[in-house]
């Protein structure tokens, strides 16, 4: 893999991430509490925590999957602010410079792999089919799936299916990539392949935020490290640091409870 498979130029930054303040209820159920997190451009930050500490709903509050109810987020120079209602022109702007990847692969079943990777394209960045197919080929021969391309999902196995959804991500150049456990639903010796592609992407320079069980990837590949529990930020910093010492008993007892299964 190289640069392309990020970007088409180089001319195309990598936008940093601010949120602020953010807070995000469900009835009356607090699932964000006043979080602020500065994530800088070509950086990796791992978000981890016990499950429900809110983590894959600040994930979706970055591209507005769902709406905040207080405080900022900012991507590169578009800055939304909880109570204000976004224009669709906005919305649209802001989904294409932020590239999301879930627990299950969200592919269209009916499609084959090359048409999912394709018709994004065409209906996002308004492409012809021709130069749509001609990238999604190519980023699909950057991952060692070119030959599954006439494949529908269900003829891939969840890694290829997960890689797939990776570089339906990555063909509408996104500035930030956001990963929410992609490897959950993976057996271990297939989420190695899943892994592979994302360290790759860290290694080219791709803002990433990544919530993740994978302890060894949050501690080699992340420049920070994020620690949740019960919708707050418990604590962060150098990811080998906080492994290595962790300052907070609640994030002690995660580390711990995960580490020794």
């Amino acid at each position: 893999m190289n640069q392309n498979l990020i970007t088409e130029s180089n001319e195309i930054a990598h936008a940093g991430v601010v949120i602020e303040h953010l807070s995000k209820s469900f009835g009356s159920n607090l699932v964000l509490d006043d979080i602020s997190i500065t994530v800088k451009p070509g950086s990796v930050t791992a978000l981890i925590g016990p499950s429900g500490s809110g983590k894959s709903t600040l994930l979706r509050c970055i591209n507005l999957l769902e709406t905040p109810d207080g405080g900022t987020v900012t991507v590169g120079s578009q800055v939304v602010t909880a109570g204000r209602r976004i224009p669709e022109r906005e919305l649209l702007a802001l989904r294409r410079q932020v590239g999301m990847v879930f627990q299950s692969f969200n592919l269209f079943p009916h499609f084959s792999v090359l048409r999912n990777v394709a018709f994004p394209q065409e209906r996002i960045l308004g492409r012809s089919r021709a130069e749509a197919e001609e990238r999604a080929l190519t980023l699909l021969e950057r991952v060692g799936l070119k030959d599954k391309a006439h494949h529908h999902p269900a003829q891939c196995s969840g890694g290829q299916q997960q890689r797939i959804a990776i570089v339906r991500a990555l063909a509408l150049s996104p500035r930030v990539m956001l990963f929410d456990e992609p490897t959950s639903a993976l057996d271990p010796e297939v989420g190695v392949e899943v892994l592979a592609v994302m360290r790759e992407l860290a290694d080219a320079g791709m803002t990433m935020i990544v919530v993740t069980h994978e302890m060894q990837f949050a501690r080699e590949v992340s420049d920070h490290l994020v620690v949740m529990a019960d919708g707050h930020i418990v604590e962060e910093g150098d990811p080998a640091g906080i492994m290595a010492e962790p300052q907070e008993e609640r994030t002690r007892r995660f580390l711990n409870a995960v580490l020794e299964r």
